[in-house]
């Protein structure tokens, strides 16, 4: 009889068990909305994610890790971003230690499904190195159209390697999207030209603006260096202060990922000094502008940035 109730006792316990298991499962809401035959991809930041759109089309359906805003660099991944991450079926991400926070979760990753670096096909010889002594590369690659032309490539490829049947809708939806970022390149060195050559200094909240400096023809220094991992201090302020007051810069940017008091406090400090600089504007630098917007776009976010640096420097 007692054997009897103890296994009566532990079948209703596998019950409830399959039962809460099954619960869990209907409860459990997926990042995707599953759309049949939809490749399915997560992107770290939203440059990359709006490359994967604009190439995949209606094949793919595309998530983007890191929202308006949101510094990479110091970025940690929550649990929903591992379930997009666990759930995609491509990953891509920038390469160059941009999403520093998240390195080793891209890395178990890559064990798994296709995780690809976007910078991967970057010629080594045009990217800039650290300002910090490290051997690795400044990952601010989109500043330059050229490059982010290369990671458009790079993802139609990888996008063709894992669904070839749909290889032609890739390499036409790439194409259209090269054609458009060919022309912001032209555009871009158009409009940065009309600025006066002693007035082609851009001074910003960190130095995210390297490639577009050497690509565009225009002098960059940023209070912060490369990365916002560590922030700037009192010397780095007084530092860029006296660069403005010396070269009689007149305009200052701050960045819409960046807190802005560190580079209020230099134009504080060039005004005490009788150097009157203006805030020029905000800029897209890590993060583009809220999706919906042209700034949530990769190319109104770079026609965004190069018209606020003409109107105040020009």
């Amino acid at each position: 009889m007692r054997s009897k109730a103890v296994r009566r006792f532990l079948y209703g316990m596998l019950l409830v068990i399959a039962a809460s298991a099954m619960a869990g499962c209907a409860n459990s809401k997926s990042a995707f909305t599953g759309a049949e035959g939809k490749i399915k991809v997560t992107a770290t930041i939203g440059m990359i994610t709006d490359i994967v759109r604009n190439v995949g089309g209606d094949k793919v359906e595309a998530i983007g890790l890191m929202k308006s805003g949101v510094d990479p660099h110091l970025y940690k991944a929550t649990k929903g971003d591992i379930d997009k991450l666990t759930e995609a079926d491509i990953v891509f991400y920038n390469g160059l230690h941009l999403e520093g926070k998240m390195a080793s979760i891209l890395e178990k990753q890559s064990e798994k499904k296709a995780t690809v670096a976007v910078s991967r096909n970057i010629d080594k010889s045009v990217l800039r190195g650290m300002d910090d002594g490290s051997t690795e590369y400044d990952p601010h690659i989109w500043f330059d159209v050229r490059n982010w032309m290369a990671a458009t490539e790079t993802v139609r490829d990888e996008l063709i390697k894992q669904d070839a049947a749909n290889a032609n809708a890739y390499r036409s939806n790439a194409e259209t999207y090269l054609k458009k970022l060919r022309e912001l390149h032209e555009e871009t060195k158009t409009k940065i030209a009309q600025i006066p050559e002693k007035s082609r200094v851009l001074v910003t909240a960190h130095d995210a603006f390297g490639y577009f400096g050497a690509a565009y023809g225009i002098k960059v220094t940023g209070l912060q260096g490369i990365s916002t991992a560590s922030e700037a201090g009192l010397k780095d302020v007084s530092k860029l202060r006296d660069f403005l007051v010396d070269n009689k810069i007149k305009a200052v940017f701050v960045e819409s990922s960046v807190p802005k008091k560190t580079i209020q406090a230099v134009v504080d400090g060039a005004k005490e000094k009788g150097h009157e600089v203006k805030i020029g504007g905000e800029l897209f630098s890590d993060a583009m502008g809220e999706e919906g917007t042209v700034e949530g776009t990769y190319i109104g976010m770079v026609r965004h940035n190069v018209d606020i640096i003409v109107n105040a420097l020009k």
